[in-house]
């Protein structure tokens, strides 16, 4: 009798155990500034994993002003790492980009000597500081561009999206919407990146009997919206792909009073997905910001603590995904935590 009156009261005892299992709680994470030393981390490294040497370090290195909406998001996927690794975060980017200073951020940060370094590949200029910081012997990532160049680098991988795929899968999507003449906006010409996403937008072009041109733009430089404006009425375009956030909300501005031609945007910030929502940009490319910022830290920290590495000498793809007017909601509300 004692062992049924036991079972009967497991059993009525299961349905509020199954209920309560069923309750979700929304936590969000608080934006985090990573400084020296490093925050309190929700997970330990075991007590002799890099004992003499201290915590991990890893120094991450790019060209995107800190200004930008979308390196904003790189940032906090590397601090979240940091902070969920118990990692040192040494963040770098310059106010204005230039050559001659990403180089000399990228020497300030290998003579730290850290146990790991990422860094994005904007153009060929950079690879001899990257090289250096290979023959010194620091494992090195890259992400964001320079995807087809980072194994002659050293770099172990590459995070980030295949830009002249991307772009030519958004070209397709022009073209099924009946673009063919259309333009290409560059806010940074000599980006290796950005050259591979014309390109794919010109094979689109070509594939569909159309064609595709560049149009170079200051995006910092309220007068773009003019020089956009005047390319489309010069060139008859239907089309045109804005090749970050920024070109993008100019292009809109440019294209107010020619609803006809189709506008498609490269990265989110909040007015882009609130434009798409609205139906003035056709579709948004996310590259996954955040998972540039944290795969690579992930990536190095596992590295240095237990010589283990995931897709060495290959390619951590992270986009394209395509952000449309039904999607929009959803992914703002996403990217107000910086995570989109």
């Amino acid at each position: 009798m004692r062992i049924v009156l036991l079972l009967l009261t497991a059993a009525l005892a299961l349905p509020a155990l199954i209920g309560g299992c069923g309750k979700a709680v929304e936590r969000r994470e608080p934006p985090l500034v990573v400084s020296d030393p490093a925050p309190q981390a929700r997970f330990k490294a075991p007590s002799d994993d890099l004992a003499a040497g201290g915590p991990v370090r890893i120094a991450f290195v790019t060209h995107g002003q800190a200004s930008s909406p979308f390196w904003a998001v790189v940032r906090n996927g590397a601090e979240v790492a940091a902070r969920q690794l118990d990692v040192r975060l040494d963040y770098r980017a310059p106010d204005v980009y230039g050559l001659e200073r990403m180089t000399e951020l990228i020497s300030q940060a290998v003579a730290t000597r850290p146990d790991g370094l990422v860094v994005s590949v904007p153009e060929q200029g950079i690879a001899p500081a990257i090289r250096r910081a290979v023959r010194s012997g620091i494992p090195v990532v890259t992400i964001n561009s320079g995807g087809d160049m980072f194994r002659s680098l050293g770099s172990l991988a590459h995070v980030g999206q295949p830009e002249e795929r991307a772009s030519l899968l958004a070209g397709r999507r022009m073209a099924r919407a009946g673009v063919r003449r259309a333009l290409c906006v560059i806010q940074q010409p000599e980006n290796v990146g950005l050259q591979a996403r014309c390109r794919g937008l010109a094979r689109a072009m070509r594939e569909a009997g159309g064609r595709s041109t560049m149009v170079e733009i200051d995006d910092l430089d309220p007068a773009s919206v003019r020089v956009i404006a005047e390319a489309v009425r010069s060139r008859r375009a239907d089309g045109v792909l804005a090749l970050n956030a920024t070109g993008g909300l100019l292009a809109r501005r440019a294209l107010a009073d020619r609803p006809g031609v189709l506008l498609g945007v490269f990265d989110l910030s909040p007015d882009v997905l609130r434009a798409v929502r609205a139906g003035d940009i056709e579709f948004a490319i996310d590259q996954q910001a955040f998972l540039q910022g944290y795969v690579p830290v992930q990536m190095l920290t596992h590295l240095a603590r237990y010589g283990l590495f995931a897709a060495r000498g290959g390619l951590f793809p992270t986009g394209p995904e395509f952000v449309t007017k039904d999607q929009a909601q959803r992914v703002l509300e996403l990217s107000a935590r910086s995570i989109r």
